[in-house]
């Protein structure tokens, strides 16, 4: 299997690898049969995101992350980024990630965590999904200099 496999329609396995970092600290970030595997579920919830956006393109900017790669990245030790159940992303031609998250919080979408991500000046929306065969949290999150927060704040 390659990088540019395709998972779905509008999303291939290369779109939840690639990293920058990875690249520049030579890390091996291909992701194990089990882990392609949550990704392929991610990608098809991801087709549904994209139906509620309007058909909008989603531009993927973290998916899955080795250990190694999410401890570059400062990630959270628990981050669903570890496992493939979870990716940050915008959708440009939608509107701003708090425009998405707003939809999606409004959505008969069953996902894990909805999180609206403002860090320095980058803003993202991170999206997870359960673990299958686990019913999803429906978690809607900011995060911050404030820190983290319930809810969803501008």
């Amino acid at each position: 299997m390659t990088t540019t496999t395709a998972l779905t329609e509008h999303f291939t396995l290369e779109e939840f690898t690639r990293s920058d970092k990875a690249r520049s600290l030579s890390i091996d970030n291909a992701p194990a049969p089990a882990i392609v595997a949550n990704l392929r579920r991610l990608a098809k919830f991801n087709e549904l995101v994209r139906l509620e956006l309007g058909g909008a393109a989603m531009v993927i900017s973290s998916g899955y992350r080795c250990l190694a790669l999410n401890r570059a990245v400062g990630g959270a030790g628990n981050s669903a980024h570890l496992d493939g159940l979870a990716c940050d992303f915008t959708a440009p031609a939608f509107g701003t990630p708090m425009a998405i998250c707003q939809a999606l919080d409004k959505s008969y979408l069953q996902f894990d965590q909805l999180i609206y991500e403002r860090v320095g000046g980058a803003v993202w929306v991170h999206l997870g999904i359960a673990v299958e065969g686990k019913a999803p949290r429906r978690q809607v999150l900011t995060i911050d200099n404030r820190g983290t927060r319930i809810g969803l704040w501008s």
